[in-house]
């Protein structure tokens, strides 16, 4: 397949990328390299056997006849969209901006697939979004651990900005469908990604970072003083929240496994996962096991809208497609997220 990857130069994008790659597709990246890196870029290219197969374009999802082109000069048949703002309280101070770049940036690309179809090659007949499971907002304690079916209510706009495009994207394919155009969208959510590639060629560079296991590995290291647990009072077994972690790898897998078996007319969605949850204490035990360093740690009040106990049910996912998560064991999930850290201390600078 001809594969455009949107925010390719980014964390998810760029290891789905290499994964394409791997499978033998044709990959073309866009980036505007907002918060991506085009180091990245150049270490798929280093690695990639064939580099001519992976094309880099710098160019905003808003910029609709600049994807145009793209989609016709590369013959893209598969859109992969990975790129969109991910900070949830910077989506509450800048919504407007949230809204531009992941809902009406998405948008963006779907225009740009609707134009492609009256292209020589057929244009752009698959469409898979990395969607979050922040669309769910807070469900009830008995929703959890969180099906498909669990009522879709973001409490911010982070969530609410991929749920539009959820939406539109159901609709864009039955308009399609009516229209006899054969177009197929999947919608894939999920809570928390760790890890890295296991060779540490590319690996997770944020700036702020703000997910936990990099966090604490950075104060393992000693690049941070330390780090804070807000709240420890909630209803679980140690007093602190518990999350799903799924590895970059899988996720990966995922989105190359939904993107194989689309069938023309539908449109899906999957929660991705491991099934069960960590507490928040036990990653910070499970990163001081791997790196060998103790953690300061420091105690804080409760964040503002900090569900107790989140994660995803994927066993829809499982009896569909047969995908599961092959990464199960938290301290081997880090310790991938650890060789790229110690390899690479200040990211793609290094």
């Amino acid at each position: 397949m001809n594969v455009l990857v949107t925010g390719g130069a980014g964390y998810i994008g760029s290891h789905a990328a290499q994964r394409l790659l791997a499978d033998g597709h044709d990959v073309v990246v866009v980036d505007n390299l907002f918060r991506g890196h085009a180091r990245a870029i150049d270490r798929l290219r280093e690695r990639a056997k064939g580099g001519d197969r992976l094309g880099f374009e710098r160019v905003d999802i808003g910029q609709t006849d600049e994807i145009e082109r793209i989609l016709r000069e590369r013959r893209v048949d598969t859109i992969m969209h990975f790129a969109a703002w991910t900070y949830v309280g910077e989506s509450v101070q800048k919504p407007l901006d949230y809204y531009h770049n992941n809902t009406a940036g998405s948008l963006s690309l779907v225009r740009a697939c609707e134009r492609s179809w009256r292209n020589a090659h057929g244009g752009v007949r698959r469409f898979v979004f990395s969607s979050t499971a922040a669309t769910y907002g807070e469900p009830p304690a008995d929703r959890v651990p969180i099906r498909e079916d669990c009522p879709q209510s973001p409490i911010n706009p982070y969530g609410a900005s991929k749920l539009m495009v959820e939406r539109f994207l159901r609709d864009a394919v039955a308009a399609a469908t009516r229209a006899g155009e054969p177009f197929a969208a999947a919608c894939l959510r999920y809570f928390n990604v760790a890890g890295a590639d296991q060779t540490g060629i590319i690996g997770e560079d944020h700036d702020p970072e703000t997910h936990l296991i990099p966090i604490a590995i950075q104060a393992a290291m000693g690049r941070r003083p330390g780090m804070t647990i807000f709240g420890q009072d909630y209803p679980t077994p140690d007093g602190t929240c518990v999350r799903d972690y799924v590895h970059v790898e899988d996720l990966a897998d995922a989105h190359v496994t939904v993107m194989s078996r689309m069938q023309p007319g539908e449109c899906v969605a999957y929660n991705l996962g491991i099934g069960r949850g960590y507490s928040v204490r036990e990653v910070i035990a499970a990163v001081e096991r791997v790196t060998g360093k103790s953690i300061p740690v420091t105690m804080g009040e409760r964040r503002p809208g900090d569900p107790p106990v989140l994660f995803a049910d994927p066993s829809t996912i499982r009896r569909d497609l047969g995908w599961a998560a092959s990464w199960t064991d938290l301290e081997k999930i880090i310790a991938t997220a650890w060789q790229w850290m110690r390899q690479n201390p200040e990211g793609y600078k290094s």
